[in-house]
């Protein structure tokens, strides 16, 4: 599937990424700033906070009791599709995925 991030400078990166892999570990091999996933995709951390595209919102899948929590204490100010990137599996049914990156 294709996947884009959305940087706050205007900027983007579009990279394919293979079914299964969540979207964290897909922005950190492709050098996305600003998503780090300090804690593995262990949802103990927040830093691969991200916006998901109003378009795509629905199609993420359900925010769970532990992401809810830590997208509470996210760095950037947390919003209506904030969601955690470890969180999103990449699937064919998210081809053409766009991830909106906040500014830090």
């Amino acid at each position: 599937m294709n996947a884009t991030w959305k940087l706050a400078d205007g900027s983007e990166i579009t990279a394919v990424v293979s079914n299964g892999t969540n979207m964290m570990q897909a922005a950190v091999d492709n050098n996305v700033p600003n998503v780090i996933g300090e804690c593995g995709g262990c949802i103990s951390c927040a830093t691969c906070h991200v916006y998901v595209d109003e378009k795509w919102a629905d199609k993420t899948g359900e925010i769970e009791e532990f992401e809810d929590a830590m997208l509470d204490v996210t760095e950037a100010e947390r919003q209506k599709t904030s969601r955690l990137s470890c969180q999103i599996i990449a699937s064919d049914g998210l081809d053409g995925l766009t991830l909106n990156v906040p500014k830090v």
